[in-house]
């Protein structure tokens, strides 16, 4: 007779697989189909080697794990190619990723983990590159105005170098976390000031930053529309970011836009501007390739692998030199609290043979 633990492990391994949760062993080479299934060229797309890690967010629910499911994540990406994570902000309003002395004062709640500790941690130990996301006090989406995120981020910036980048190898970079589409002096003079502190105290480690296209699919994430009839058209985009980019180029790396506010026919045209026009400044054309489904009424959920397919093969016809997803653990994880999520994972690796 079996006795209650083992038992008890039978049990757990069944309905793992009922889920379709792969467990932790199957993060090796899955056993290839019984017949090809695909009918599109394999691997035709750029791959994903990075990967925000949301945490601090408004619009996408907490998964609220801890170090063990994290350490679980950091494996299946892995598992996939990523040498890249992003902490897409150290804090949103007044939540925060680690216990700041300054933002607390202010009136920030204290954390019950110190998140940034923790994802330098498994990004060392899994011999990823982590790049910090600032501080997004949320004045910029009440106002357009980042001042005041310049003000809180001369702290925050000094703060976590001294805490994590002087400790951790794996800290290798910042992400200046205010996303903009349109042409703002306001943007441009505070991705020249963060950027510059940035890099003084690192020692010159790469900067980024992610805006979005003003496209048809630009909506508001709180309202109901999908869509809005007013887009920015290709010419005022290119114009509107050549003038961005001339007054930011100094003091950000890589720009990495993200792709899901235009319609899959204008992937190659908007694409090949932001190439042309990060060449011209010498800066590192990025895609930010999202895995999450804008065209659905559900706000969000993981988006259907054809279509994020399409747009990597966009950003490889177009040249781009890296990308990077929002995001791989609600959105792509197997272990994600979307059940889909851990599909597209599957369907991800069946395309790139992994």
């Amino acid at each position: 007779m079996e006795n209650r633990r083992s038992f008890l492990k039978k049990t757990a391994m069944a309905a793992a697989a009922v889920a379709g949760t792969p467990l932790l062993e199957s993060c090796g080479k899955q056993e290839a189909p019984s017949h090809d299934s695909l009918i599109v060229p394999r691997g035709a797309g750029l791959p994903i080697t990075g990967t925000f890690l949301d945490e601090i967010s408004h619009d996408i629910p907490h998964q609220n794990w801890g170090e063990k499911e994290w350490d679980r994540d950091f494996r299946y990406m892995k598992a996939i190619g990523i040498d890249t994570v992003i902490e897409i902000r150290t804090g949103y309003r007044k939540f925060l990723t680690y216990p700041s002395p300054y933002l607390l004062k202010k009136g920030c709640y204290m954390p019950s983990m110190d998140l940034v500790d923790l994802f330098c941690r498994l990004a060392e130990k899994y011999d990823m590159k982590f790049m910090l996301g600032l501080y997004d006090s949320g004045h910029f989406w009440d106002t357009r105005d980042m001042s005041q995120d310049v003000e809180d981020n001369r702290f925050v910036i000094d703060e976590v170098w001294e805490r994590y980048g002087q400790r951790y190898k794996s800290f290798g970079g910042w992400y200046l976390s205010g996303e903009i589409s349109r042409a703002n002096r306001s943007a441009i003079d505070s991705f020249r000031a963060m950027g510059r502190q940035c890099k003084e105290v690192s020692g010159g480690l790469p900067t980024f930053i992610s805006p979005f296209i003003d496209g048809s699919k630009a909506v508001d994430s709180a309202s109901g529309a999908l869509t809005k009839e007013e887009a920015v058209s290709v010419e005022v985009h290119e114009r509107e970011w050549n003038e961005i980019f001339d007054g930011i180029h100094d003091y950000v790396d890589a720009v990495a836009f993200q792709d899901g506010h235009i319609d899959y026919n204008d992937l190659d045209i908007f694409f090949s501007v932001n190439k042309k026009l990060a060449d011209k400044y010498g800066m590192k054309c990025w895609t930010n390739a999202e895995t999450f489904d804008r065209d659905m009424p559900i706000k969000f959920l993981p988006i259907k692998f054809d279509k994020l397919r399409m747009k990597l093969e966009a950003a490889r016809r177009c040249g781009y030199d890296k990308a990077i997803t929002f995001e791989f653990s609600h959105f792509m994880s197997p272990q994600s609290a979307y059940l889909q999520a851990g599909h597209l994972y599957n369907r991800y690796r069946d395309y790139f043979e992994i």
